[in-house]
């Protein structure tokens, strides 16, 4: 296969990306990012002199570097987006931008190209907000969301079921759980945490921390793209968990005891707007149609995570001191 992997710069994407060059060695991969503040090059340095793998940078809304790349190609796996829930409270521009506009630019180019798949990623959190006894989100779950993250992804969803409705574009979808794993950008909760406590720090949990989260480990989540790729049926949509529903509170405390912290090291501070209480995923229709399920345990990934932050030091330090980006600035500008 030829694939164009959008956002293959970030966390999941070169997680992903890793995947598909150890699983198909033979399989051409290219890797289209913007390089933002989430995306980083030091993601994928243990392959960037792979001969079947090809970094361009560049804006998913960029219409004609967007059309070259996938005339070239059989697959794109749509990945890039801005996804973190307190920046699109402060700007929400940037995520409607991208989001939207970026996922239309690559649906047309896929659909003027005669694209043969086009597989979208997007996340649990379309669905809203669950209840502690309401049943766990699905395919058929009414969409509900509430962030202007949220709701553009929720856009960006229906815009890709058009494009198979309307034009006949073979698409796929996967709404995912909570990924958590190497390289996870430090802004996110885990590895904010891991890496406050290895810095000294306190950790902030927000509001009373028993908002619930699924936690599905990224290498799993990258073996269910996979297989939707390949086996999952044309037009449809995969819920892919973790069966790992934890609250905030959980994660904190099971974090101080990987770290060797006590309770002392939490600071409790004032709940983010409009805050999803709860989150959970039935995934039957990927483990009964495609025989996924996850593998790695939730007690067997946070050790792993916490082992490879301690064991990555330069990495994330790089990132919370800023110094990750002028190196990329140097190379190809702001």
């Amino acid at each position: 296969m030829k694939l164009l992997i959008t956002g293959g710069a970030g966390f999941i994407g070169s997680n992903f990306i890793r995947y598909l060059l150890e699983k198909y060695p033979t399989d051409q991969v290219i890797n289209l990012d913007a390089l933002t503040y989430a995306g980083n090059l030091a993601n994928l340095k243990d392959i960037e002199k792979n001969p079947n793998y090809r970094f361009v940078k560049g804006d998913i809304t960029n219409k004609k570097l967007v059309s070259e790349l996938i005339a070239e190609l059989d697959v794109v796996v749509h990945l890039a987006a801005e996804s973190h829930v307190d920046r699109s409270i402060m700007d929400p521009e940037a995520f409607l931008k991208t989001n939207i506009l970026g996922t239309h630019t690559l649906l047309e180019a896929a659909r003027e190209n005669g694209l043969k798949r086009f597989h979208h990623v997007s996340t649990d959190e379309v669905f809203g907000s669950l209840g502690p006894n309401d049943p766990a989100f699905n395919e058929t779950t009414p969409y509900d969301p509430r962030s202007p993250y949220s709701a553009s992804k929720a856009a960006s969803d229906h815009l890709v079921r058009a494009y198979f409705h309307t034009y006949g574009l073979p698409v796929t979808i996967s709404n995912c759980s909570n990924n958590y794993g190497p390289y996870m950008f430090p802004e996110k909760l885990m590895p904010l945490f891991i890496t406050n406590l290895l810095e000294g720090k306190k950790v902030p949990l927000y509001g009373d921390g028993l908002n619930v989260r699924d936690w599905l480990w990224v290498e799993d989540h990258c073996a269910a793209i996979d297989l939707i790729v390949r086996q999952g049926k044309i037009g449809e949509t995969y819920c892919i968990g973790g069966n790992s529903e934890k609250t905030n509170k959980e994660i904190t405390y099971k974090i101080l005891e990987l770290m060797d912290k006590g309770e002392e090291a939490i600071e409790f501070v004032k709940d983010r707007p409009g805050h999803d209480r709860r989150y959970a995923i039935d995934f039957s229709k990927i483990k009964n149609e495609l025989g996924w399920e996850p593998r790695v345990t939730f007690a067997e990934g946070m050790q792993r995570m916490a082992e490879w932050y301690r064991n990555n030091e330069a990495w994330w330090r790089d990132i919370k001191s800023g110094e990750y980006q002028k190196y990329y600035e140097q190379q190809y500008g702001k």
